[in-house]
């Protein structure tokens, strides 16, 4: 029986001697292996990308709005429509009667044009907020201050602005104090909010926040309100919060037992389980493919296994005179295809990381492979060349000695 170290270098040594054709072999399955870690990494990365930026309510914070937060189906957000509009009646309510709430802010949205000077930005996020909303909004102050409960109350023209406008307006000047036009109304910015950056390629700074009476002042009470309530920490507390806050607006709108609720409830998960919902089938596509590339660079393997096990059958009927056994015959073979597999699974993990940085480099989404993407690379690679050198090996091993040593 041969050693298994002597065994290796035999492979190595039969590996070296084909140097085209073991590259040739290791390419494909890299490929394939590349293919599978830039999936699992984009799987990975769009689902905390999702968590950070799109379902970032914060801690135990909750929404409730007349139209849905999450759904696929359009005619939902249709009938939705419909529904009795959120104003501030139903925001002091809820404020006032829900024992289980931390905190009720209210927020409502439109576009605008925004001016300072000759400059001028169009298709502006116009947002109203209660002056509370400054303990539950995840946007944090970079600059300045937040508005006052008595600067809402009283409609002042005062401003919170996102970093693009800052960049926008006052490059290289303090914007504290500056003045900007928001339609016909000129509004004073008292802070400036912490850059936020890019969320799916949308530009996340491009807004303006006014106290929420000025808003409505501005815009007609024709917009609905969106409710944004903190409840205390734990999870049965969030769940009473919402559940009290639910009552609190059925019976405002006079709601018997089992009639369906005309409004909705968002909560960070049902951001990220809508996410889950669609990526879902849309991923599994896509790792399926990859391991098809797999299987498709496992099937390259065994097929120049074969081809070498027909040039080598004069080799192996003097190995097999000398004294090898078949199991050593076996071995060498599956030792010559797991080599090249784990060879192209190690290649393709270190280009799977290189996309990763690359994307992680040059864009906001958070990619990057985990530990355990790695080891199943390095697992699939290994497993495919046991699988697929098996029969090549297997084949190499039967040939009659005799017979082997006659071949030209």
């Amino acid at each position: 029986m041969v050693a298994a170290r002597d065994n290796l270098v035999q492979s190595v040594s039969a590996l070296r001697a084909h140097k085209l054709r073991t590259v040739l072999t290791v390419l494909g399955l890299m490929m394939g292996v590349t293919t599978l870690i830039t999936v699992m990494t984009l799987v990975e990365g769009a689902n905390v990308y999702v968590e950070q930026k799109i379902a970032n309510l914060g801690t135990n914070v909750f929404q409730i709005a007349r139209t849905p937060f999450a759904v696929t189906d359009f005619t939902v957000i249709i009938k939705a429509l419909k529904h009795k509009r959120f104003d501030l009646d139903d925001w002091r309510a809820v404020r006032e009667k829900c024992a289980k709430c931390q905190l009720v802010g209210a927020s409502a949205s439109a576009s605008a044009s925004v001016r300072h000077g000759d400059h001028e930005l169009t298709d502006v996020a116009l947002i109203g907020h209660t002056a509370n909303m400054a303990e539950i909004d995840t946007r944090a102050i970079a600059l300045g201050r937040y508005f006052t409960e008595f600067e809402d109350r009283h409609s002042a023209n005062v401003v919170i602005v996102g970093d693009s406008l800052r960049e926008q307006f006052f490059p290289a000047v303090d914007p504290l104090g500056k003045t900007i036009r928001i339609g016909q109304d000129e509004f004073q910015v008292v802070g400036v909010v912490e850059k936020i950056g890019s969320v799916l390629g949308r530009d996340a700074d491009n807004f303006v926040i006014v106290p929420l009476n000025q808003f409505l002042r501005m815009r007609g009470a024709r917009f609905s309100l969106t409710l944004n309530i903190r409840a205390p920490a734990g999870s049965a507390s969030f769940q009473d919060a919402q559940d009290q806050a639910r009552m609190i607006l059925r019976a405002r709108r006079n709601l018997r037992p089992g009639q369906d609720e005309p409004f909705f409830v968002g909560t960070k998960e049902s951001y990220i389980s809508l996410w889950q919902s669609i990526s879902g089938a849309f991923f599994a596509v896509f790792v399926m493919v990859s391991s098809i590339s797999a299987v498709v660079g496992g099937v390259v393997i065994m097929n120049v296994m074969l081809v070498s096990v027909t040039e080598r059958t004069k080799e192996i009927g003097v190995r097999r005179a000398v004294g090898a056994t078949r199991s050593d015959i076996l071995r060498q073979f599956l030792a010559e295809s797991v080599l090249q597999c784990v060879a192209g699974g190690l290649v393709g993990i270190g280009a799977g990381f290189f996309c990763a940085v690359a994307l992680r480099t040059w864009t906001s989404f958070p990619a990057a492979v985990q530990t355990w993407v790695a080891l199943l690379g390095v697992f699939l690679s290994s497993a495919i060349g046991l699988f697929f050198g098996i029969y090549p090996a297997v084949r190499a091993s039967r040939l009659d000695p005799v017979v082997a040593l006659r071949t030209e």
